[in-house]
């Protein structure tokens, strides 16, 4: 197939649309669905997300994308019993069995607003148990390498047999040079095929030089993330997966605070107050999500007040003051960072710290490095300068 005509680009007004090759054929098979303009953008960067975490590490990794920036990545680690139950996954039969189902459990579960109607990419052929879990998600469509016709059958079913279903030649390579256009004009780059591993970790410029490969690890994989992120951004992760993704901010302290705001959020999902949280009869997967993050916000009253709590739940919610809320995540440490351009200020280490970084990856390269690392001895953070931008747009 050379060419893929679709619907419209963007927008609805924007016809006509495609996706075409000059040279060769497109190397992906349409198995199921119509897949748009948005739904391919979603899947040509999260494929190379999951393909290069993949290559890095060694293990099944899955993404879960929307709007060209992932919510979340991660590999295919086996969930505690706690994780399970924050990502909706502690009923899933044969869980443990596939690292595949659990990275993408773990890609949903992160974030699991952001990820409502995502575009998924899975590094590995799709098997049964992860199509099981793809398919009671509210979901756009799904990029994989091959499926097992278990796991065809079951995704073929979903939205009324209309799922986009996606198959990529996991061999193809793309051209050096990519261009697209903008208002008219023709713009042309080198792809960017900079190789991110633990490599890129030497040059630890902090006092403290420690760090654990795990850590290390999980660097990596904030970093390839990032790669495939709108920027400005940063991410924080932490257990072989990216916990929170700050995207398309103009100021990095914005991406750093909305990043740190996310990774909050994941460990306070894991909260034993949230995990017996007991929902009446009827409320669905998706409402869930909504209920459980206004009652980890400041405006929890919104579903436990008096006079609406049974709307919402079985039983009325044990309060979650804020004050307790910032004790435990007080306890929390050992998560990494990655940024895709240097801090220019030390308020960026003082946020993170405060939800629990202890690992640090950018590229360094400004005029205030000294101030960033003289903030991260302060608080015995490791880090590590890559020497490596990673704009995405």
């Amino acid at each position: 197939m050379k060419e893929w005509f679709l619907k419209y680009g963007c927008n609805p007004n924007q016809t006509p649309a495609r996706i075409y090759m000059e040279e060769g054929e497109l190397p992906v098979e349409i198995l199921n669905g119509r897949p748009g303009y948005i739904n391919f953008l979603d899947a040509f960067n999260a494929w190379q997300l999951v393909k290069e975490i993949k290559a890095a590490t060694g293990m099944a990794a899955a993404t879960s994308f929307k709007h060209v920036s992932p919510t979340s990545a991660a590999v295919g680690r086996p969930l505690s019993s706690a994780l399970k139950r924050a990502c909706f996954a502690d009923d899933v039969e044969g869980l443990d069995d596939s690292p595949l189902a659990c990275a993408y459990a773990r890609a949903r579960g992160t974030d699991r607003m952001s990820s409502f109607g995502d575009f998924i990419a899975l590094s590995e052929e799709c098997d049964e148990t992860t199509a099981r879990i793809i398919a009671r998600e509210v979901s756009d469509g799904v990029i994989a390498p091959a499926y097992t016709p278990a796991a065809l059958a079951i995704l073929k079913q979903k939205r009324k047999g209309g799922y986009n279903i996606v198959k990529i030649d996991p061999g193809y390579i793309p051209a050096a040079i990519e261009r697209k256009q903008v208002f008219g004009v023709t713009f042309e780059q080198g792809r960017n095929d900079v190789k991110i591993d633990a490599s890129c970790l030497r040059n630890i410029v902090t006092a403290n030089k420690t760090l654990p490969k795990d850590k290390a690890e999980d660097l990596v994989i904030a970093l390839i993330t990032l790669k495939y992120t709108q920027s400005n951004s940063v991410c924080f992760a932490a257990d072989g997966q990216a916990i929170g993704v700050g995207a398309g901010q103009q100021s990095r302290i914005h991406c750093t605070r909305l990043a740190a705001q996310k990774a909050d959020l994941w460990h306070l999902r894991q909260h034993e107050k949230t995990l017996s949280l007991q929902f009446a009869e009827g409320v669905g997967r998706p409402e869930k999500n909504n209920i459980i993050d206004l009652y980890l916000s400041d405006d929890a009253d919104e579903v436990t007040g008096e006079d609406v709590w049974r709307k919402y739940f079985a039983v009325r919610p044990a309060p979650f003051p804020r004050e307790e809320k910032e004790a435990y995540l007080k306890t929390v440490s050992g998560v990494s960072l990655g940024s895709d351009a240097f801090f220019p200020f030390a308020d960026n280490i003082e946020r993170a710290f405060r939800s629990g970084v202890s690992y640090v990856a950018e590229p360094g390269g400004s005029v205030r490095d000294d101030l960033v690392i003289e903030a991260a001895d302060a608080h015995g953070i490791v880090m590590a300068f890559t020497g490596i931008r990673l704009f995405h747009h």
